[in-house]
Protein backbone atom coordinates (compact mmCIF):
# COMPACT_ATOMS: atom_id res chain seq x y z
CA UNK A 1 0.00 0.00 0.00
CA UNK A 2 1.14 3.59 -0.80
CA UNK A 3 -0.33 5.37 1.76
CA UNK A 4 1.05 4.41 5.07
CA UNK A 5 1.94 8.40 5.78
CA UNK A 6 1.21 9.58 9.48
CA UNK A 7 0.01 13.73 9.58
CA UNK A 8 1.91 15.99 10.34
CA UNK A 9 0.29 17.06 13.01
CA UNK A 10 -0.87 13.77 14.73
CA UNK A 11 3.13 13.27 14.91
CA UNK A 12 4.17 16.49 16.49
CA UNK A 13 1.30 16.22 18.86
CA UNK A 14 2.60 12.87 20.33
CA UNK A 15 5.95 14.42 21.24
CA UNK A 16 7.75 10.70 20.92
CA UNK A 17 10.98 9.52 19.36
CA UNK A 18 13.02 6.95 18.29
CA UNK A 19 10.64 5.32 15.61
CA UNK A 20 10.20 5.08 11.79
CA UNK A 21 7.57 7.11 10.22
CA UNK A 22 6.72 8.35 6.75
CA UNK A 23 5.04 11.73 5.79
CA UNK A 24 4.00 13.15 2.51
CA UNK A 25 3.59 16.91 1.91
CA UNK A 26 4.50 19.90 0.43
CA UNK A 27 7.97 21.60 0.54
CA UNK A 28 7.82 25.54 2.56
CA UNK A 29 11.41 25.81 2.27
CA UNK A 30 14.57 24.00 1.73
CA UNK A 31 17.50 25.53 4.13
CA UNK A 32 21.40 24.53 3.69
CA UNK A 33 20.68 21.74 1.29
CA UNK A 34 19.75 19.91 4.81
CA UNK A 35 16.75 21.40 6.23
CA UNK A 36 12.94 20.59 4.66
CA UNK A 37 10.18 22.57 6.17
CA UNK A 38 7.27 20.09 5.22
CA UNK A 39 3.45 20.71 5.53
CA UNK A 40 0.67 18.67 4.84
CA UNK A 41 -2.56 20.86 5.51
CA UNK A 42 -3.13 19.27 9.05
CA UNK A 43 -1.55 21.99 10.80
CA UNK A 44 0.05 25.20 9.72
CA UNK A 45 3.36 23.99 11.66
CA UNK A 46 5.89 22.59 9.31
CA UNK A 47 8.16 19.21 10.58
CA UNK A 48 11.58 19.54 9.89
CA UNK A 49 13.09 17.14 7.63
CA UNK A 50 16.69 16.48 7.98
CA UNK A 51 18.15 15.66 4.79
CA UNK A 52 22.23 14.08 6.12
CA UNK A 53 24.68 15.47 3.77
CA UNK A 54 26.45 13.18 1.01
CA UNK A 55 23.30 10.58 1.82
CA UNK A 56 21.00 12.01 -1.35
CA UNK A 57 21.97 12.55 -4.87
CA UNK A 58 22.71 16.05 -5.94
CA UNK A 59 20.08 15.71 -8.58
CA UNK A 60 17.25 15.06 -6.21
CA UNK A 61 18.24 17.54 -3.93
CA UNK A 62 17.74 20.41 -6.44
CA UNK A 63 14.12 19.39 -6.91
CA UNK A 64 13.50 20.06 -3.35
CA UNK A 65 11.86 23.26 -4.07
CA UNK A 66 9.13 25.47 -2.58
CA UNK A 67 6.03 24.09 -3.60
CA UNK A 68 7.31 20.70 -4.06
CA UNK A 69 5.46 17.63 -3.00
CA UNK A 70 7.48 14.91 -1.39
CA UNK A 71 7.55 11.58 0.59
CA UNK A 72 9.52 10.98 3.03
CA UNK A 73 10.76 8.37 5.55
CA UNK A 74 12.80 8.31 8.52
CA UNK A 75 13.79 8.05 11.80
CA UNK A 76 11.29 10.01 14.53
CA UNK A 77 14.05 11.88 16.65
CA UNK A 78 14.69 14.46 19.53
CA UNK A 79 15.27 17.51 17.76
CA UNK A 80 17.95 20.01 19.15
CA UNK A 81 16.55 22.93 16.84
CA UNK A 82 14.05 25.52 18.36
CA UNK A 83 10.38 25.52 17.78
CA UNK A 84 9.73 21.87 17.53
CA UNK A 85 10.52 19.12 19.64
CA UNK A 86 10.85 16.27 16.99
CA UNK A 87 11.88 16.43 13.94
CA UNK A 88 12.58 13.47 11.05
CA UNK A 89 15.75 12.19 9.86
CA UNK A 90 15.16 10.90 6.39
CA UNK A 91 16.46 7.57 5.13
CA UNK A 92 14.40 7.23 2.32
CA UNK A 93 13.13 10.45 -0.31
CA UNK A 94 10.81 10.73 -3.33
CA UNK A 95 9.30 13.39 -5.18
CA UNK A 96 5.72 13.33 -5.69
CA UNK A 97 5.21 16.58 -7.77
CA UNK A 98 7.59 18.68 -8.80
CA UNK A 99 7.30 22.50 -8.62
CA UNK A 100 9.11 25.29 -10.99
CA UNK A 101 10.92 27.32 -7.58
CA UNK A 102 10.90 30.34 -10.49
CA UNK A 103 6.70 30.27 -11.33
CA UNK A 104 5.66 28.99 -7.90
CA UNK A 105 3.41 31.97 -6.87
CA UNK A 106 3.48 31.42 -3.15
CA UNK A 107 7.14 32.29 -2.44
CA UNK A 108 8.13 32.42 1.00
CA UNK A 109 7.44 35.57 1.82
CA UNK A 110 4.24 37.79 3.12
CA UNK A 111 1.71 38.17 0.45
CA UNK A 112 -1.57 40.60 0.31
CA UNK A 113 -4.69 38.89 0.64
CA UNK A 114 -6.08 41.04 -2.28
CA UNK A 115 -2.62 39.24 -4.38
CA UNK A 116 -3.94 35.76 -2.82
CA UNK A 117 -7.71 36.52 -4.00
CA UNK A 118 -6.06 36.48 -7.57
CA UNK A 119 -4.94 32.96 -6.85
CA UNK A 120 -7.47 31.73 -4.62
CA UNK A 121 -6.53 27.96 -5.92
CA UNK A 122 -3.41 28.29 -4.67
CA UNK A 123 -4.34 30.24 -1.29
CA UNK A 124 -5.17 27.06 0.83
CA UNK A 125 -1.32 26.25 0.90
CA UNK A 126 -0.47 29.68 3.56
CA UNK A 127 -0.79 29.91 6.67
CA UNK A 128 -4.09 31.81 7.01
CA UNK A 129 -6.12 30.06 4.73
CA UNK A 130 -5.10 26.89 6.18
CA UNK A 131 -6.34 28.30 9.36
CA UNK A 132 -9.62 29.89 8.13
CA UNK A 133 -10.46 26.58 6.40
CA UNK A 134 -9.43 24.24 9.26
CA UNK A 135 -12.19 26.49 11.27
CA UNK A 136 -14.34 26.22 8.82
CA UNK A 137 -15.02 23.08 8.67
CA UNK A 138 -15.00 22.52 12.69
CA UNK A 139 -18.16 25.29 12.31
CA UNK A 140 -20.06 23.30 9.55
CA UNK A 141 -19.28 19.98 11.62
CA UNK A 142 -20.96 21.99 15.11
CA UNK A 143 -23.53 23.12 12.71
CA UNK A 144 -24.63 19.50 12.07
CA UNK A 145 -23.93 17.93 15.18
CA UNK A 146 -26.14 21.16 17.11
CA UNK A 147 -28.94 19.92 15.21
CA UNK A 148 -28.38 16.56 15.19
CA UNK A 149 -28.17 16.64 19.31
CA UNK A 150 -31.28 18.09 19.57
CA UNK A 151 -33.38 15.96 17.06
CA UNK A 152 -34.16 17.93 14.03
CA UNK A 153 -34.27 16.60 10.53
CA UNK A 154 -31.90 17.92 7.91
CA UNK A 155 -33.47 18.67 4.72
CA UNK A 156 -32.21 19.29 1.46
CA UNK A 157 -34.13 22.39 -0.50
CA UNK A 158 -33.64 22.78 -4.06
CA UNK A 159 -30.91 24.97 -5.77
CA UNK A 160 -33.62 25.32 -8.34
CA UNK A 161 -36.79 27.30 -7.59
CA UNK A 162 -40.25 29.12 -9.27
CA UNK A 163 -40.30 30.97 -6.29
CA UNK A 164 -38.48 34.49 -4.88
CA UNK A 165 -38.76 33.71 -0.33
CA UNK A 166 -37.62 36.95 0.06
CA UNK A 167 -39.64 39.42 -2.68
CA UNK A 168 -36.07 40.94 -3.33
CA UNK A 169 -36.33 40.40 -7.44
CA UNK A 170 -32.39 39.87 -7.39
CA UNK A 171 -31.90 36.48 -8.38
CA UNK A 172 -30.25 34.41 -11.21
CA UNK A 173 -32.58 33.06 -13.84
CA UNK A 174 -31.85 29.88 -14.99
CA UNK A 175 -32.62 28.51 -18.48
CA UNK A 176 -31.77 26.66 -21.10
CA UNK A 177 -33.54 28.38 -24.10
CA UNK A 178 -31.03 30.92 -26.39
CA UNK A 179 -30.05 34.27 -25.47
CA UNK A 180 -29.43 35.36 -28.35
CA UNK A 181 -32.59 36.94 -29.02
CA UNK A 182 -34.68 33.60 -30.60
CA UNK A 183 -36.34 32.53 -27.46
CA UNK A 184 -40.09 31.73 -28.22
CA UNK A 185 -41.90 34.92 -27.20
CA UNK A 186 -45.28 35.57 -26.44
CA UNK A 187 -47.69 38.14 -28.09
CA UNK A 188 -47.15 40.78 -25.56
CA UNK A 189 -43.06 40.31 -26.45
CA UNK A 190 -42.06 39.01 -23.04
CA UNK A 191 -40.48 35.35 -22.98
CA UNK A 192 -42.60 32.07 -23.48
CA UNK A 193 -40.67 29.49 -20.75
CA UNK A 194 -43.13 27.09 -21.64
CA UNK A 195 -40.07 26.21 -24.00
CA UNK A 196 -38.09 26.15 -21.53
CA UNK A 197 -36.36 23.05 -19.41
CA UNK A 198 -39.00 23.12 -16.73
CA UNK A 199 -41.58 24.86 -18.78
CA UNK A 200 -41.76 28.25 -16.62
CA UNK A 201 -39.32 30.44 -15.13
CA UNK A 202 -37.09 29.46 -13.02
CA UNK A 203 -33.88 30.52 -11.10
CA UNK A 204 -31.17 29.99 -8.55
CA UNK A 205 -32.59 29.87 -4.77
CA UNK A 206 -32.24 32.76 -2.39
CA UNK A 207 -33.20 30.72 0.64
CA UNK A 208 -34.74 27.58 1.15
CA UNK A 209 -37.22 28.92 4.00
CA UNK A 210 -40.60 28.09 2.41
CA UNK A 211 -39.67 24.60 1.33
CA UNK A 212 -38.06 24.40 5.27
CA UNK A 213 -41.70 25.31 6.31
CA UNK A 214 -42.97 22.73 4.75
CA UNK A 215 -41.11 19.66 6.30
CA UNK A 216 -41.45 21.28 9.83
CA UNK A 217 -45.27 21.09 9.54
CA UNK A 218 -44.86 17.42 9.48
CA UNK A 219 -41.46 16.92 11.22
CA UNK A 220 -41.48 19.85 13.78
CA UNK A 221 -37.90 19.75 13.81
CA UNK A 222 -36.37 20.75 10.55
CA UNK A 223 -32.75 22.61 9.15
CA UNK A 224 -31.07 23.45 5.69
CA UNK A 225 -27.55 24.11 5.18
CA UNK A 226 -26.99 24.51 1.78
CA UNK A 227 -26.14 27.17 -0.67
CA UNK A 228 -27.87 30.27 -1.74
CA UNK A 229 -27.77 33.18 -4.15
CA UNK A 230 -28.01 36.62 -4.71
CA UNK A 231 -27.70 38.97 -7.38
CA UNK A 232 -27.01 41.82 -5.81
CA UNK A 233 -24.51 44.07 -7.17
CA UNK A 234 -22.88 44.40 -4.25
CA UNK A 235 -18.68 44.85 -3.93
CA UNK A 236 -18.66 45.20 -0.06
CA UNK A 237 -16.48 42.83 2.31
CA UNK A 238 -19.78 41.50 3.44
CA UNK A 239 -21.68 40.27 0.52
CA UNK A 240 -21.27 37.87 -1.81
CA UNK A 241 -23.05 36.70 -4.67
CA UNK A 242 -22.77 32.56 -3.68
CA UNK A 243 -22.96 32.14 -0.02
CA UNK A 244 -24.16 28.75 2.03
CA UNK A 245 -26.95 29.28 4.61
CA UNK A 246 -27.99 27.57 7.93
CA UNK A 247 -32.42 27.52 8.20
CA UNK A 248 -33.78 26.05 10.91
CA UNK A 249 -37.41 26.15 11.05
CA UNK A 250 -39.55 24.97 14.36
CA UNK A 251 -42.91 23.75 14.40
CA UNK A 252 -44.94 25.29 17.89
CA UNK A 253 -42.23 28.25 18.48
CA UNK A 254 -42.95 31.38 18.95
CA UNK A 255 -40.43 34.89 18.80
CA UNK A 256 -38.89 34.08 22.11
CA UNK A 257 -38.46 30.45 21.64
CA UNK A 258 -36.64 31.34 17.97
CA UNK A 259 -34.61 33.81 19.46
CA UNK A 260 -33.57 31.36 22.23
CA UNK A 261 -32.61 28.72 19.70
CA UNK A 262 -30.80 31.45 17.50
CA UNK A 263 -28.39 32.27 20.82
CA UNK A 264 -28.04 28.83 22.39
CA UNK A 265 -26.98 27.71 18.41
CA UNK A 266 -24.50 30.71 18.26
CA UNK A 267 -22.98 30.03 21.12
CA UNK A 268 -22.69 26.41 20.78
CA UNK A 269 -20.51 26.68 17.24
CA UNK A 270 -18.17 29.13 18.71
CA UNK A 271 -17.87 26.94 21.73
CA UNK A 272 -17.03 24.44 19.27
CA UNK A 273 -14.38 25.83 17.56
CA UNK A 274 -12.80 27.31 20.42
CA UNK A 275 -11.90 23.84 21.71
CA UNK A 276 -11.01 22.33 18.65
CA UNK A 277 -9.46 25.04 17.02
CA UNK A 278 -7.38 26.64 19.86
CA UNK A 279 -4.15 26.24 17.74
CA UNK A 280 -5.48 27.94 14.38
CA UNK A 281 -7.38 30.30 16.59
CA UNK A 282 -4.06 31.80 18.21
CA UNK A 283 -2.54 32.10 14.97
CA UNK A 284 -5.94 33.97 13.49
CA UNK A 285 -5.83 35.72 16.56
CA UNK A 286 -2.03 37.01 16.34
CA UNK A 287 -2.43 38.19 12.95
CA UNK A 288 -5.66 40.13 13.55
CA UNK A 289 -3.26 41.81 16.50
CA UNK A 290 -0.44 42.80 13.88
CA UNK A 291 -3.30 44.49 11.63
CA UNK A 292 -4.32 46.03 14.13
CA UNK A 293 -1.54 47.94 15.11
CA UNK A 294 -0.75 49.39 11.53
CA UNK A 295 -4.43 51.11 12.05
CA UNK A 296 -5.17 54.77 13.59
CA UNK A 297 -5.41 53.97 17.63
CA UNK A 298 -9.38 54.76 17.20
CA UNK A 299 -10.03 52.21 14.65
CA UNK A 300 -8.35 49.47 16.85
CA UNK A 301 -10.46 46.70 18.28
CA UNK A 302 -10.76 46.94 22.31
CA UNK A 303 -10.78 43.17 22.51
CA UNK A 304 -8.31 40.15 21.00
CA UNK A 305 -10.05 37.51 19.00
CA UNK A 306 -10.25 35.01 21.26
CA UNK A 307 -11.55 37.68 24.06
CA UNK A 308 -14.45 38.76 21.44
CA UNK A 309 -15.15 34.85 21.44
CA UNK A 310 -15.45 34.48 24.75
CA UNK A 311 -16.91 37.18 25.47
CA UNK A 312 -19.63 36.21 23.06
CA UNK A 313 -19.93 32.57 24.56
CA UNK A 314 -20.07 33.41 28.04
CA UNK A 315 -22.55 36.37 28.11
CA UNK A 316 -26.44 36.95 27.34
CA UNK A 317 -27.55 38.79 24.19
CA UNK A 318 -28.42 41.72 24.81
CA UNK A 319 -32.40 42.20 23.47
CA UNK A 320 -34.77 45.02 22.60
CA UNK A 321 -37.44 45.93 19.91
CA UNK A 322 -36.78 47.89 16.68
CA UNK A 323 -38.76 50.89 18.10
CA UNK A 324 -35.98 51.14 21.73
CA UNK A 325 -32.91 51.00 19.42
CA UNK A 326 -34.25 53.48 17.05
CA UNK A 327 -34.78 56.19 19.85
CA UNK A 328 -31.11 55.19 20.92
CA UNK A 329 -29.14 55.93 18.21
CA UNK A 330 -31.81 59.28 17.37
CA UNK A 331 -30.21 60.07 20.60
CA UNK A 332 -26.89 59.51 20.23
CA UNK A 333 -24.10 61.96 19.68
CA UNK A 334 -23.44 60.18 16.64
CA UNK A 335 -26.72 60.70 15.29
CA UNK A 336 -26.97 64.23 16.11
CA UNK A 337 -23.06 64.87 14.89
CA UNK A 338 -24.15 63.49 11.74
CA UNK A 339 -21.22 60.86 11.85
CA UNK A 340 -23.85 58.11 10.26
CA UNK A 341 -23.96 58.08 6.62
CA UNK A 342 -27.46 57.49 6.85
CA UNK A 343 -28.92 59.44 9.77
CA UNK A 344 -31.96 58.32 11.69
CA UNK A 345 -34.57 60.41 11.34
CA UNK A 346 -37.56 58.44 13.09
CA UNK A 347 -39.35 55.79 13.13
CA UNK A 348 -39.81 52.99 10.17
CA UNK A 349 -36.34 53.78 9.03
CA UNK A 350 -34.42 50.52 7.79
CA UNK A 351 -31.21 50.35 9.85
CA UNK A 352 -27.88 49.89 7.93
CA UNK A 353 -24.53 48.40 8.75
CA UNK A 354 -22.93 51.00 10.29
CA UNK A 355 -26.46 51.36 12.87
CA UNK A 356 -26.34 47.60 13.68
CA UNK A 357 -22.45 47.77 14.47
CA UNK A 358 -22.81 51.33 16.13
CA UNK A 359 -25.74 49.09 19.05
CA UNK A 360 -23.31 46.37 19.30
CA UNK A 361 -20.03 48.04 19.37
CA UNK A 362 -20.53 51.62 21.12
CA UNK A 363 -23.46 51.31 22.86
CA UNK A 364 -24.38 47.84 24.23
CA UNK A 365 -20.91 46.44 23.31
CA UNK A 366 -22.34 43.04 23.10
CA UNK A 367 -24.23 40.73 20.32
CA UNK A 368 -27.46 42.31 20.35
CA UNK A 369 -31.09 41.05 19.43
CA UNK A 370 -33.79 43.35 17.65
CA UNK A 371 -36.89 42.29 17.37
CA UNK A 372 -40.62 43.59 16.32
CA UNK A 373 -39.63 45.50 12.96
CA UNK A 374 -41.69 47.54 11.02
CA UNK A 375 -44.06 45.21 8.71
CA UNK A 376 -43.26 47.67 5.71
CA UNK A 377 -39.55 47.06 5.51
CA UNK A 378 -39.90 43.20 6.15
CA UNK A 379 -40.97 39.91 4.34
CA UNK A 380 -44.72 38.65 3.99
CA UNK A 381 -44.49 35.82 5.57
CA UNK A 382 -43.66 37.25 9.58
CA UNK A 383 -46.35 37.07 11.62
CA UNK A 384 -48.42 40.51 12.05
CA UNK A 385 -48.17 41.87 15.76
CA UNK A 386 -51.73 42.79 17.59
CA UNK A 387 -50.45 46.81 16.88
CA UNK A 388 -50.81 45.91 13.38
CA UNK A 389 -47.85 47.96 12.68
CA UNK A 390 -45.11 45.97 13.90
CA UNK A 391 -44.30 42.02 12.92
CA UNK A 392 -42.43 39.25 14.63
CA UNK A 393 -39.03 39.48 13.35
CA UNK A 394 -35.70 39.36 14.76
CA UNK A 395 -32.54 39.88 14.12
CA UNK A 396 -29.04 38.84 15.78
CA UNK A 397 -26.25 41.46 15.23
CA UNK A 398 -22.82 41.48 16.03
CA UNK A 399 -19.55 43.36 16.42
CA UNK A 400 -17.59 43.62 13.42
CA UNK A 401 -20.16 42.55 11.18
CA UNK A 402 -23.44 43.71 11.99
CA UNK A 403 -26.15 41.21 10.82
CA UNK A 404 -25.44 37.67 11.11
CA UNK A 405 -28.89 36.50 11.60
CA UNK A 406 -32.24 37.05 10.21
CA UNK A 407 -35.39 35.35 11.67
CA UNK A 408 -39.04 35.63 12.41
CA UNK A 409 -41.90 33.90 13.98
CA UNK A 410 -44.03 32.92 11.03
CA UNK A 411 -47.51 34.33 9.78
CA UNK A 412 -49.67 30.87 10.81
CA UNK A 413 -52.87 32.75 10.08
CA UNK A 414 -54.06 31.75 6.70
CA UNK A 415 -56.35 35.16 6.50
CA UNK A 416 -53.83 37.64 7.74
CA UNK A 417 -51.06 35.79 5.25
CA UNK A 418 -53.39 36.22 2.23
CA UNK A 419 -54.33 40.02 2.38
CA UNK A 420 -50.19 40.44 3.30
CA UNK A 421 -49.71 38.62 0.23
CA UNK A 422 -51.98 40.96 -1.43
CA UNK A 423 -51.19 44.22 -0.26
CA UNK A 424 -46.98 43.38 -1.22
CA UNK A 425 -48.66 41.92 -4.74
CA UNK A 426 -47.15 38.37 -4.00
CA UNK A 427 -49.31 35.95 -6.43
CA UNK A 428 -51.34 34.03 -3.81
CA UNK A 429 -51.91 31.10 -7.27
CA UNK A 430 -48.06 31.11 -7.80
CA UNK A 431 -47.57 29.65 -3.53
CA UNK A 432 -50.74 28.05 -3.10
CA UNK A 433 -48.59 24.90 -2.35
CA UNK A 434 -47.23 27.46 0.54
CA UNK A 435 -50.36 28.39 1.57
CA UNK A 436 -51.85 25.12 1.83
CA UNK A 437 -49.85 24.63 5.39
CA UNK A 438 -51.79 27.37 6.88
CA UNK A 439 -55.18 25.53 5.46
CA UNK A 440 -54.53 21.59 6.95
CA UNK A 441 -52.97 21.80 10.26
CA UNK A 442 -51.81 25.15 10.70
CA UNK A 443 -49.58 25.81 14.14
CA UNK A 444 -47.28 28.87 15.47
CA UNK A 445 -44.15 28.40 14.06
CA UNK A 446 -40.81 30.62 13.56
CA UNK A 447 -37.29 29.92 12.18
CA UNK A 448 -34.28 32.71 11.13
CA UNK A 449 -31.65 32.07 8.56
CA UNK A 450 -27.82 32.69 9.12
CA UNK A 451 -25.13 33.12 6.47
CA UNK A 452 -22.35 31.04 7.16
CA UNK A 453 -19.59 32.51 5.98
CA UNK A 454 -20.77 35.71 7.97
CA UNK A 455 -20.28 33.25 10.86
CA UNK A 456 -16.97 32.22 9.84
CA UNK A 457 -16.07 35.38 9.45
CA UNK A 458 -16.81 36.55 13.11
CA UNK A 459 -15.17 33.48 14.13
CA UNK A 460 -12.13 33.65 12.08
CA UNK A 461 -11.55 37.79 12.76
CA UNK A 462 -11.12 37.83 8.85
CA UNK A 463 -11.96 41.74 7.42
CA UNK A 464 -13.15 40.09 4.26
CA UNK A 465 -15.71 37.88 3.72
CA UNK A 466 -14.17 36.46 0.27
CA UNK A 467 -11.53 35.45 2.47
CA UNK A 468 -13.62 32.74 4.24
CA UNK A 469 -15.26 30.77 1.49
CA UNK A 470 -13.06 29.03 -0.92
CA UNK A 471 -14.00 30.33 -4.32
CA UNK A 472 -16.00 33.54 -3.66
CA UNK A 473 -18.52 34.50 -6.03
CA UNK A 474 -19.12 38.34 -6.59
CA UNK A 475 -19.90 40.41 -9.05
CA UNK A 476 -17.46 40.81 -12.29
CA UNK A 477 -15.94 37.12 -10.59
CA UNK A 478 -16.16 33.41 -11.35
CA UNK A 479 -13.16 32.23 -11.11
CA UNK A 480 -12.03 28.49 -10.95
Amino acid sequence: MFNKRVKIKELLAKEEANYEATVMGWVRTFRNNQFIALNDGSTNNNLQVVVALGSFDDALLKRLTTGACIKATGEVIASLGKGQKVELKATALEILGDSDAEKFPLQPKKHSLEFLREIAHMRFRTNTFGSVFRVRHSLAYAVHKFFHDKGFIYLHTPIITASDAEGAGEMFRVTTLPVDGTAPKNEDGTTNFKEDFFGRSTNLTVSGQLEGELAAMAFSDIYTFGPTFRAENSNTTRHLAEFWMIEPEVAFNDLEDNMNLAEEFIKYVIRFAIENNKEDLDFLAQRLEEEDKQKPQAERSEMNLREKLDFVVNNDFERLTYTEAIEILKESNHNKKKKFQYLIEGWGTDLQSEHERYLVEKHFKKPVILTNYPKDIKSFYMRMNEDGKTVAAMDILAPGIGEIVGGSQREERLDKLTARMQEMNIPAEELNWYLDTRRFGACPHAGFGLGFERLVQFVTGMGNIRDVIPFPRYPKSAEF
